[in-house]
């Protein structure tokens, strides 16, 4: 092989390795194909397997530098980093099999986006993800995002003294839903310069379910609105429509035409007033019975069961709200005949549209 040869030859192996690089550094807003699926498959690295035992391919362009120790509620964190150490990604562990983790999921009562959550004696996690005081959050997941977030910092301070100021945040399924929290409260952060402001973080929340209220929603749609996180979702996914809804007419913002209903229906005449009140205790009773069902058994008997793994939590005061709704700039991934081929529905397999292989696949149909 001539020298002029081996030169193209080497020439067409780098160049387009470092125009992909050149995807990841700096950092650019909007959403990138190639970007989330190497975040998919950084995020299935996550689950405690042999390396030959993956189905999902290796990352191309990032390499693991640290993995966390399991905390809170069975939680774990990665940090990977790219080739020329430009740019950072915050890995979250999704749901595992162990009943901990399924037990954060089902704690979902919902708590104001701003407070302070007693985890431990040695530990209060002081949170802000929302200005609105009308904004809620999934408890279960902010529990997550308080141990998490310990360890992170840390981290995210060494690497942003070697000079690291470009950070991915990941994360599939629980972890998509722990990536919305730890996103607001990260900006949060950085607002009240507790945290470098040239920092730029991007998140990837992936077949996350929904975390928190429509006021949350309207908060972190306008902190992403400049294309600097992403919800993305198989339309073939039920963990997308969790948890448990119900909308109540508390559920509205102040001004609404049901706070006056009462002396409205003092202006009808008998009859009708007799009538309208009816009618509207059938539509109104039944949602704020729902919800008190749901905060006996997603808010209190579930805080029992907290309890025996984080036995010096406390549990704080819920909301008198359960509205959860899907929240973040949707990037739709949708299921069609050619994906259900590969991927058809079976009752037994319950996972089968949330894995990542689904998503990646989908991922990649992508123009």
């Amino acid at each position: 092989m001539t020298a002029l040869v081996r030169f193209i030859w080497i020439l067409a192996i780098l160049v387009p390795f470092n125009a992909i690089q050149a995807q990841f550094a700096p950092l650019k807003p909007g959403f990138n194909k190639l970007e989330y699926a190497e975040m998919l498959k950084i995020s299935s690295r996550q689950i405690d397997l042999p390396s030959e035992s993956f189905k999902t391919p290796a990352p191309e362009y990032f390499t693991r530098n640290y993995q966390s120790k399991t905390m809170g509620l069975e939680n774990r964190w990665e940090l990977w980093t790219n080739a020329t150490h430009s740019v950072a990604v915050i890995s979250i562990r999704g749901t595992t099999q162990n009943n901990t983790s399924w037990l954060e999921n089902f704690y979902a009562a919902m708590v104001p986006a701003i407070g302070s959550l007693h985890l431990t004696d040695s530990l209060n996690f002081n949170y802000h993800l929302s200005n609105n005081p009308k904004a809620g959050i999934h408890i279960g997941w902010l529990i997550g995002t308080g141990f998490l977030i310990q360890d992170m910092l840390p981290k995210i301070d060494s690497i942003y003294k070697k000079g690291i100021k470009n950070v991915l945040i990941m994360g599939h399924s629980q972890g998509g839903a722990i990536a919305y929290l730890l996103s607001s409260h990260l900006a949060y952060l950085q607002e009240t310069n507790q945290l470098p402001k040239d920092i730029q973080f991007k998140t990837y929340c992936s077949a996350a379910p929904k975390p928190g209220n429509l006021f949350y929603a309207y908060e972190y749609e306008k902190l992403m609105a400049d294309g600097w996180g992403f919800n993305v979702v198989n339309t073939a996914d039920w963990v997308p429509q969790c948890p448990l809804t119900v909308e109540s007419l508390t559920d509205f913002n102040n001004t609404n035409p049901f706070i006056n209903i009462s002396s409205i229906l003092k202006k009808q005449a008998f009859s009708k007033r007799v009538a309208m009140k009816y009618a509207f205790n059938q539509l109104n009773n039944p949602s704020i019975k729902t919800k008190k069902r749901y905060e006996k058994y997603l808010g209190n008997i579930a805080a029992k069961s907290i309890q025996k793994t984080l036995p010096e939590f406390a549990k704080p005061t819920y909301l008198k709200s359960f509205d959860y709704v899907r929240v973040g700039p949707t990037i739709v991934l949708l299921a069609n005949q050619t994906y259900y081929q590969q991927f058809p529905d079976n009752p037994e397999k319950i996972f089968t549209h949330h894995f990542i292989d689904a998503y990646l696949f989908l991922t990649n149909q992508l123009n």
